[in-house]
């Protein structure tokens, strides 16, 4: 774990480029899949039933299931072991070969002669999937398998740095393999339980679960009414899902609406998902929780792994079939928000087009000079206000003039890419007013959102606001934390105390409770 990187606020382009360089050891545990995607043509339908017939053009095959988390950590740059059951089958040579190709460990990849491999084909014309045929072990696996597969699962254990259980409820992982993990000696920094039902692991105490909002609340016994906010039925629910599954921390999907981060000490955290135009993606999730792993494993804070984490998933989302994320397509995502700041005209033209389509428009502005934990929860906050989320940033003449010559710290450039590249701000413009107004008047945004310890009679900004009929909010003023007092101590030399750290090695930071979300 670097821990150089635990008190990183946010996940930038250089945060992407260190977590790869770490290269943690993970073990994953689970299910191997292989999927096939077979692609054809059909104009015409079956004499002998009503069906279509299909000319098959392309037959591909890719590790799916829990080899497809397998793959996904290998391509962000992590060493890994893969520990799974299949068989002496042409699917399992397959899924062995595809595995080791990517640089992943097989080692650990046991194979009977009485198993049949695990297999989800489907039939694809025109990208849409017509049918999906599944094979496998529908009789469920013989002793003496699930008992090579549990030394098998020990043995990957040491030395590794992290480890994924993925449990599709095949059966593959109970029993001797569930005991096995229990109970073994030496315990990874970092485990994470992505299964259908992350009770039947409570006993292992995971450090992460990964369940969909379904499964979260299924896990104390609540049913989600179709159109009911999840987000806010699981961040209420969040102490007895905890506690059901045993974890230090879950982060729920929520598929199209991104994540909901919870944990035992009240942290509530929301990712927001990248629009993506439909596609037959397979493996999101897996994806996801394997980011989710990568980051932590590295050192990184949990907000900034789940961020890590939904946007490794956008990338996929947004691709054919079953697919990784590795570390240059997550650059190249980020870098297509990154560094984005709307000249004015731009940005009114598109949120003419947010607004055309229904959407909520909120508004906050700040100099936002070095970001930190109160920026990120307040900006969190806003984002719950609408449903787009515009951030005006000073200009770097406008700090200085309100804020003196020494700041800001970081250029406009530089606070506009780190900005951009948070899930839950989705455009980012620079002014050179000493207020927003101006910019206020032209956008007339539906919320505008303020932090601090200001009131709405003490706010320029609200008459403006009010006079087009908008609507004014002030977020939670958190004193805890502000932007002079990091300042302050990036700039004050700390005494030397009696537990100095060896040279060469990174005292971990002391952790603070999210605060002020201050300029």
């Amino acid at each position: 774990m670097d821990e150089t990187l635990f008190g990183e606020p946010a996940l930038t382009l250089d945060v992407v480029r260190r977590v790869a360089l770490t290269a943690p050891l993970v073990t994953v545990y689970g299910e191997p899949m292989l999927d096939g995607w077979w692609h054809g043509s059909s104009n015409r339908m079956a004499r002998e039933a009503p069906a279509p017939i299909v000319a098959l053009r392309r037959q591909d095959f890719v590790p799916g299931g829990a080899a497809n988390t397998a793959m996904n950590l290998a391509a962000l740059g992590a060493r890994v072991r893969f520990v799974g059951l299949v068989g002496e089958d042409e699917a399992g040579s397959r899924l062995r070969d595809a595995l080791a190709a990517a640089g992943v460990d097989v080692a650990f990849l046991v194979a009977r002669p009485e198993v049949r491999t695990i297999t989800k084909t489907r039939i694809v014309v025109a990208d849409q999937v017509l049918v999906r045929l599944d094979e496998g072990n529908e009789a469920g696996f013989a002793d003496e398998a699930l008992a090579a597969l549990a030394d098998a699962a020990v043995a990957a254990t040491v030395g590794a740095d992290a480890a994924v259980v993925c449990d599709y409820g095949t059966g593959m992982l109970g029993g001797a393999v569930r005991e096995a993990l229990l109970h073994r000696i030496g315990r990874p920094a970092v485990v994470t339980v992505d299964a259908y039902d992350s009770g039947g692991w409570a006993e292992l105490a995971p450090d992460l679960v990964t369940p969909n909002a379904d499964e979260a609340a299924g896990l104390v016994g609540v049913g989600l009414k179709r159109e009911a906010d999840r987000a806010a039925i699981v961040t209420t629910l969040a102490p007895r899902i905890l506690e059901a599954s045993g974890a230090g921390a879950a982060v729920v999907t929520l598929d199209r609406d991104g994540t909901v981060l919870l944990d035992r000490a009240g942290t509530v955290h929301r990712t927001w998902a990248r629009p993506a135009s439909d596609r037959q993606a397979s493996g999101a999730g897996d994806t996801f929780a394997a980011a989710l792993t990568m980051a932590r494993a590295a050192g990184l804070p949990l907000p900034v792994c789940a961020d890590y984490a939904q946007a490794a998933a956008d990338v996929v989302v947004g691709r054919f079939g079953t697919s990784v994320c590795s570390t240059d397509d997550l650059l190249a995502r980020l870098a297509e928000f990154a560094g984005r700041a709307l000249d004015h005209e731009d940005l009114a033209r598109r949120l003419a087009g947010e607004r055309a389509a229904g959407r909520r428009v909120v508004f906050t502005n700040g100099c936002f000079d070095v970001l930190h934990r109160g920026h990120t929860a307040y900006l969190n906050q806003a984002k719950r206000l609408g449903d787009v989320l515009v951030v005006a940033l000073n200009s770097d003449e406008s700090v200085r003039r309100l804020k003196g010559d020494s700041r800001p710290i970081n250029a406009a450039a530089d606070r506009a890419e780190v900005l951009a590249s948070l899930s839950c701000v989705d455009y980012v413009t620079i002014f050179s007013t000493d207020t927003p107004i101006p910019l206020i008047q032209r956008l007339q945004p539906d919320v505008y959102a303020k932090g601090g310890d200001y009131t709405l009679d003490r706010l320029p900004e609200t008459e403006v606001v009010r006079g087009y009929g908008g609507e004014v909010r002030i977020l939670d003023y958190l004193p805890d934390y502000s932007t002079s007092a990091v300042v302050d101590r990036i700039r004050t030399p700390s005494p030397v105390s009696d537990d100095v750290v060896p040279q060469g090695r990174a005292k971990r930071p002391v952790r603070s409770r999210v605060g002020r979300a201050a300029g």
